[in-house]
């Protein structure tokens, strides 16, 4: 056997080895790295949604007892008992954003929220009250929505079913802070 011939045996044997012994060897180093603990991607996802629902301001008119000065964070995000009138139009109320079966968001999946956050659309195809700022919104970026959304679904469930909506004309049954145009000059 000529030198050649042994030197390309040996690149064979070699590069036959490397196939069955690298993914092993990658295996291990990556466990002797370490990766992020189960969850901890789903936890930061989480903790973003939780910041951008805070600066957004979500609680305002989501939680029980914010407009009336005593906002019950038993029940944050559990849905407003104030509605706002838009004159013409009606009294909507800010529904109830956690994962109750019955009275909030727990029939949604989360691409449910993210196309309700970015359209104003419902899984159903009704638009959300004109009072909901998704024009403003629809500008988050993709993970963005996805985080409010993880967030939302993170929540305990709260029972609580909103008054209305009620439309022109109709009496609304609790407090209501009307929306009042400028006076025409």
């Amino acid at each position: 056997m000529s030198i050649h011939d042994f030197g390309t045996a040996v690149t064979r044997v070699a590069s036959q080895a490397a196939r069955r012994v690298l993914p092993a060897a990658f295996a291990a180093l990556a466990a002797a790295i370490g990766s992020p603990p189960a969850g901890a991607a789903d936890s930061e996802l989480v903790e973003r949604g939780k910041y951008l629902v805070t600066i957004t301001s979500c609680t305002d008119c989501h939680t029980p007892g914010h407009f009336l000065g005593k906002p019950d964070m038993t029940r944050h995000l559990g849905g407003s008992e104030v509605g706002f009138e838009i004159p013409d139009v009606g009294v909507f109320y800010g529904p109830n954003l956690t994962p109750d079966e019955e009275t909030g968001l727990g029939r949604w999946s989360e691409r449910d929220i993210v196309t309700a956050i970015r359209t104003g659309r419902r899984p159903d195809g009704r638009m959300l009250a004109p009072i909901m700022p998704w024009p403003a919104l629809a500008k988050l970026t993709d993970s963005d929505a996805a985080a409010i959304a993880a967030y939302l679904k993170s929540l305990p469930p709260v029972s609580n079913k909103v008054p209305g909506p009620f439309g022109p004309g109709e009496a609304p049954t609790s407090f209501v802070m009307k929306i009042v145009a400028p006076a025409e000059k």
